[in-house]
């Protein structure tokens, strides 16, 4: 993967680690374009870092994912790279009384069908550049979960499986396809505590390492894994299972 020159396009990158990453590359000479639902906020964003663009996209707008892949066609055809970054959280207690799935539709509809109708707007556009890339951000919360938040562990372990399996189907076109699987880090992605909670990652420390993971091309097997991943990823495999999910999983 190329650290410069790329044309890239991130979802979910008017907050967060998508944000960070979008300043981060845009920093180091790449064309960078976001992608959200607030108009306004793009504007504000593309206005504070000239070279950086910002392009409308509501998923739960069927025109609107069409609208983005063609203004990109015709705006940037030189695009090269993808990070698929969007993403929502929610917990759900299926104990409850009227317990219904509602929030758990709303989590698949982003986390998982949001990457492949994007990844599927974008890859023939992908599939004819040099040093074509797709990135799309999992969570460590793939390999171990949290019970209270089943179906975002779950939405994380498909597009881990699911990576796996266009990296493959990719291997000789080329498109490089990583995986990006942070751990807890200051974001609001569960709301406002998350993103002041002393015991998570500092977003800028997050980014930083990723980006000193992808210019030293340290990324076996296409997972960029940050030191605090390390230890859950490598959990079943060393034994430590159920040691680890009932720590994070108290009774």
């Amino acid at each position: 993967m190329q650290m410069t020159g790329n044309t890239i396009l991130i979802t979910g990158g008017t907050s967060g680690i998508g944000r960070a990453l979008a300043e981060a590359f845009h920093g180091r000479g790449n064309r960078v374009i976001i992608t959200g639902r607030r108009r306004a906020l793009l504007e504000e964003i593309a206005a504070e870092r000239p070279g950086l663009v910002g392009l409308p996209l509501d998923l739960d707008d069927p025109d609107s994912l069409p609208r983005l892949a063609s203004d990109v066609r015709l705006l940037f055809p030189e695009l090269n790279m993808l990070i698929a970054n969007a993403g929502i959280s929610r917990s759900e207690d299926m104990t409850a009384e009227g317990w219904d799935v509602s929030a758990a539709q709303s989590v698949v509809d982003t986390n998982i069908m949001g990457v492949l109708r994007v990844t599927a707007a974008l890859l023939p556009l992908l599939k004819g550049r040099q040093g074509a890339t797709i990135m799309a951000t999992s969570s460590n919360l793939a390999f171990i979960p949290r019970a209270d938040f089943p179906t975002y562990c779950a939405s994380k372990a498909f597009l881990h499986s699911w990576l796996q399996s266009l990296r493959h189907q990719l291997r000789k076109i080329p498109v490089e396809v990583l995986e990006l699987s942070p751990p807890y880090v200051q974001t609001e992605l569960t709301g406002d505590h998350q993103a002041s909670d002393p015991r998570a990652m500092p977003v800028a420390a997050y980014v930083a390492e990723v980006m000193q993971l992808l210019e030293a091309g340290n990324h076996p097997g296409g997972e960029v894994l940050v030191e605090r991943d390390r230890a859950r990823r490598s959990a079943e495999r060393e034994g430590r299972y159920e040691e680890v999910y009932a720590a994070i999983n108290p009774v």
